[in-house]
């Protein structure tokens, strides 16, 4: 562009992350967010910041500033402010005393993947956006599907943003193939996503049934289904959001094979990788008779989010997402051979969230990714013995995947719910709660493989100092 006489001319553009220029831009930049990434944690000192909500939105209020400032202070000092900022008021799932929730830590492998498929930005919603990227995606699903369909006919896989959009996708797909009058029944273990996505298809109110001692029983589902007329779709969970918990998947299956107008979706989004694993594959018994199944690698697979995948036993079964547009899948053009990605998700522009678990897997392999698991449900089990043994705490039962429940033995509810915002407010400890056997309980849902006996030692400490 030509400057006017008597004026500066214009800067040139920024630099793209992409193209022959883009690993050179991107190298001092990256040395930028990495340093301020490793002072903010510093200044954190903990694995969440001190001083509750209002003391951290003040924190990045200052070094957020104006929003939108007359002019740019460049790129250095705007990561070196904002990552700092990021990452000094972080929850930090790799901090050993941030347990809380199904919020993993992730490989720093998967992230620097992660970091590949920004830079060159691929949309798969067309093959001409995204060439490489649909070919790693059409790979890794068609694998990962047969892992949990092995006797399926043509196994595949949707990759979405997690369980949420899995389960809706899965509803939606048995609407489509059994009518507006579907009734999803589901217990009342189920995710929140489930009763919710019914209601945005349109369909009945979902209806939930009892789960007194955390699972589906599968006499009280056969009495629910006995009193349900018309189609039925019946959502089993394994891995519960609250306990880790793994519905009776066998018997659930026998029922809903006895009725020619029921079908089985299971919501694997938590322990749905345990299959992988000899040790624990057990547990899953029955998962393969589902007619869909939602899993998620940003739990138990320790991806960046959103690494989340619906897998069916038939690629048939995914034909109602079909979609034409004739800017993204022209007819001609599908008929020449170009691939049509539109129906392969509700979203039209998709990042390419496969890269990231295509290289997890060919870095780690079959057997690394097992060790992680085992390790990390084995984690489990050490804390659920050493607070038994305490008798400072109370222990729910022992963890069926890698979520602990407990409360301190001489605390009520209250007492309970305050020791946990406390501990939030103090910057030491992220907990989760859970309710079982109409108490509270505190929730350890440990998903960091790096996690030690000391770690878990140094949080039993921290816990009975905090309770007297």
């Amino acid at each position: 562009m030509t400057a006017l006489p008597g004026t500066r001319p214009p800067p040139p553009p920024p630099p793209l992350a992409g193209g022959h220029a883009g690993p050179d831009a991107l190298r001092p930049l990256l040395d930028t967010v990495l340093d301020a990434l490793r002072t903010g944690a510093a200044a954190r000192r903990g694995p969440l910041p001190a001083g509750g909500p209002d003391t951290t939105t003040a924190r990045v209020r200052a070094a957020l500033g104006d929003v939108l400032p007359a002019h740019g202070t460049g790129d250095h000092e705007a990561l070196r402010t904002l990552v700092h900022a990021l990452a000094a008021g972080a929850a930090d799932p790799a901090d050993p005393l941030c347990a809380a929730h199904l919020h993993c830590p992730p490989l720093a492998v998967a992230a620097a993947a992660d970091l590949a498929a920004n830079a060159l930005n691929p949309s798969l919603d067309s093959w001409d956006q995204a060439p490489a990227a649909s070919a790693v995606e059409a790979l890794l699903t068609r694998a990962l599907a047969a892992e949990f369909h092995p006797r399926g006919p043509d196994p595949d896989a949707l990759v979405t943003t997690g369980g949420t959009e899995s389960n809706q996708l899965a509803l939606l797909l048995a609407r489509e193939r059994h009518g507006p009058a579907l009734t999803v029944l589901h217990g009342a273990n189920a995710h929140h996503s489930v009763p919710r996505a019914a209601w945005l298809l349109g369909l009945p109110p979902a209806m939930s049934v009892p789960t007194p001692t955390g699972t589906l029983h599968p006499a009280d589902l056969a009495e629910a289904l006995a009193t349900t007329t018309g189609p039925v779709l019946v959502t089993a969970t394994a891995g519960t959001t609250d306990a880790g918990l793994i519905d009776p998947l066998p018997e659930i299956a026998d029922l809903c094979d006895r009725r020619d107008d029921a079908e089985l979706h299971i919501d694997a989004a938590y322990g749905g990788l345990l299959t992988l694993s000899p040790r624990h594959r057990p547990k899953l018994a029955g998962l393969d008779r589902a007619r869909s199944l939602t899993v998620d690698l940003h739990k138990l697979g320790w991806q960046p989010v959103a690494a989340g995948l619906l897998t069916v036993p038939d690629a048939a079964l995914l034909a109602p997402l079909a979609h034409q547009a004739d800017y993204l899948n022209a007819t001609d053009d599908t008929e020449a051979g170009l691939p049509d990605l539109l129906g392969r998700s509700l979203r039209t522009t998709r990042r390419p969230d496969a890269l990231k678990i295509a290289a997890t897997l060919r870095s780690l392999g079959r057997d690394g990714l097992v060790h992680l698991i085992d390790r990390t449900c084995a984690l489990a089990q050490d804390l659920a013995r050493l607070l038994d043994a305490h008798p400072g705490f109370e222990l729910h039962a022992p963890p069926t995947i890698s979520t602990v429940l407990f409360r301190p033995a001489r605390a009520d509810d209250e007492q309970l719910a305050t020791l946990r915002r406390t501990l939030l407010h103090e910057g030491r400890a992220v907990l989760g709660r859970a309710r079982a056997d109409g108490r509270l309980w505190l929730k350890a849902t440990l998903l960091n493989p790096h996690t030690t006996a000391r770690d878990l030692d140094t949080l039993v400490a921290l816990l009975e100092g905090s309770t007297r």
